[in-house]
């Protein structure tokens, strides 16, 4: 039998200046525009903004930190509020 692991994820937006991203895997790519992220479990999430810069990021703990001005963020292909208002 195959048992079902769910990834949790947590992601903290601090005044649209300061982002804090739990269980990711690898950072795909980034710019100052847009950072695409792999989290654990299949994931993918995109963070779109301006002036952004990497501050933080272990492979090991998951933990990944960035700053700048966060405009957008999109969670596994949708939005992140279409996902929290279904």
């Amino acid at each position: 039998m195959q048992e079902n692991h769910i990834v949790k994820h947590s992601v903290t937006i601090e005044q649209r200046k300061n982002l804090a991203v739990t269980a990711v895997e690898s950072v795909i790519s980034f710019s100052e525009a847009k950072i695409l992220l792999s989290l654990v479990g299949g994931e993918r999430m995109s963070v779109i903004g301006s002036g952004l810069k990497i501050t933080g990021f272990s492979k090991t703990s998951g933990a990944f930190s960035a700053e700048g001005t966060v405009t957008g963020v999109t969670y596994g292909g949708k939005s992140l509020a279409a996902r929290i208002f279904k």
